[in-house]
C-alpha cells in the first residue's frame, strides 16, 4: 500500500467481548497481505463509568444489579462467554475477577502509547483482569503491570497520580460519542468504515482488503 491503513479500536479493559474481539481482529489481520503496514491504535471507552474502584461483590453480583438480570441468568451468560473465549485461546476466570472502575487503566494505556508500547500494555491489562484476577483499578497494580512490559515504573506512577493523560482519555470518550459508539469493541478503518463487535476473523480481513484496495485506487489516480 502506498498510503498507511489505520485501524482505531474503542474498547474497555472490563469488556469480555473486547478481549475476544482483539483476538479475532488479530487473526483477521494476520491473514491480510498488507498487515505489516497497518497502524493499530486503541481508544478509551467505559462500559460502566459509575463503577466504584473497590466494588464489593462478585462479577455475578455486579451484572445482576447493573443489567437487572437474575443471578442464574448471569451465570449462564458468563459460562457462554467463557466458552467463546476459550475458542480463541483465552482463559476467563470470572470467579477471581475483581470488578473495578477502569479510568486509571485507560490513563495507563495512553502513557504506554506515549512510550510506543500501547498494544503490549493493552494485552497485559486484559490478561491481568480476565485471567489473573488482578485489581486493575489500583495504581500499585497498574505500575507493576507497566514494569512487566518494560515501561519505567516511576514514570508510570507519576503519570497516573498527576492525571497527565486524563484529557486524552476524555478525548477518546468524546470521539466515541461523536461516532455514535454505544458498545464495544468498535473498529474504525481509515475513519471511513465502522465494524461493531467481536466479528469473525474473515470479516476483518475482508474490510482490510476493501480499504487497501480503495487506497490503491486513489493513489493510482
Amino acid at each position: 500500500m502506498s498510503s498507511p491503513l489505520k485501524v482505531d479500536i474503542w474498547s474497555d479493559i472490563a469488556c469480555p467481548w473486547c478481549y475476544i474481539g482483539k483476538r479475532k481482529f488479530e487473526e483477521g489481520l494476520s491473514q491480510f497481505a498488507g498487515r505489516d503496514d497497518v497502524e493499530v491504535e486503541y481508544h478509551s471507552f467505559e462500559l460502566a463509568p459509575d463503577t466504584p474502584v473497590d466494588f464489593e461483590g462478585s462479577e455475578i453480583d455486579f451484572l445482576a444489579k447493573h443489567k437487572g438480570m437474575p443471578k442464574a441468568q448471569v451465570e449462564q451468560m458468563l459460562d457462554h462467554v467463557t466458552g467463546i473465549a476459550a475458542e480463541v485461546g483465552l482463559e476467563y476466570r470470572f470467579d477471581q475477577l475483581k470488578h473495578t472502575k477502569t479510568l486509571q487503566a485507560h490513563q495507563l494505556l495512553h502513557f504506554a502509547k506515549s512510550q510506543g508500547k500501547q498494544r503490549e500494555m493493552k494485552e497485559r491489562l486484559l490478561k491481568a483482569y480476565f485471567t489473573e484476577g488482578k485489581h486493575v483499578g489500583k495504581n500499585d497494580t497498574l505500575v507493576e503491570l507497566a514494569g512487566e512490559i518494560g515501561l519505567d515504573k516511576d514514570a508510570a506512577r507519576a503519570a497516573l497520580e498527576s492525571g497527565e493523560f486524563a484529557s486524552d482519555v476524555q478525548a477518546d470518550l468524546n470521539m466515541a460519542r461523536e461516532y455514535g459508539i454505544n458498545g464495544v469493541p468498535f473498529f474504525v478503518f481509515n475513519n471511513k468504515y465502522g465494524v461493531s463487535g467481536a466479528q469473525a476473523p474473515e470479516t476483518f480481513t475482508q474490510v482490510l482488503d476493501q480499504v487497501a484496495g480503495e487506497l490503491e485506487a486513489e493513489s493510482a489516480k
